[in-house]
């Protein structure tokens, strides 16, 4: 038996069958969320980025414009997103962050906000995401041994279920 609550799963109808949520009905609300990804690379890796040193160009400028980007295509990428006309989006990053095992990595987090009737989780996760996928992109060249993870919502703030915020996480 699942310990999961089948009828807080709003993405099926009656007949258990995907569908869009209705929200013509709700209340908007200041709504915002934030999310991070990780992305680790080898010290090498690291010190070109943080030296701009990559043929490409400024990985870090490239990877908060395709974050952004993401954010706002989230409802034509993710098939029962409603799109929202989001009134801000942010992506910053840490870096180095040093690892146990010699490796350095990046440190994503993205903040969408918007007044509206849905949530922006999704939003925040699909950018901090793509972000990452920049990273990889533009790095790969001289790192193919990269790894992304780490991907979850930190925060979540109004609507009907008001704040959400992950274990260790504070406000």
């Amino acid at each position: 038996m699942s310990s999961i609550d089948q009828s807080a799963l709003t993405h099926t109808n009656e007949d258990g069958k995907a569908s869009m949520v209705d929200v013509g009905d709700k209340d908007s609300t200041r709504r915002e969320a934030r999310a991070e990804a990780f992305i680790t690379m080898k010290p090498e890796t690291m010190a070109l980025v943080a030296e701009n040193g990559l043929k490409k160009g400024d990985v870090l400028a490239v990877a908060r414009i395709a974050g952004i980007q993401a954010a706002k295509q989230c409802g034509n990428l993710i098939p029962l997103c409603h799109p929202l006309m989001l009134n801000f989006i942010g992506v910053e990053f840490e870096m180095p962050l040093e690892q146990s095992d010699g490796n350095s990595r990046i440190r994503i987090e993205s903040c969408c906000r918007l007044s509206g009737k849905t949530g922006v989780e999704m939003e925040a996760l699909t950018a901090a995401s793509v972000a990452a996928l920049t990273i990889y992109d533009m790095c790969k060249a001289v790192d193919k041994d990269m790894v992304i993870s780490g991907v979850r919502v930190l925060e979540k703030s109004g609507g009907k279920s008001g704040l959400y915020l992950a274990e260790g996480v504070e406000a």
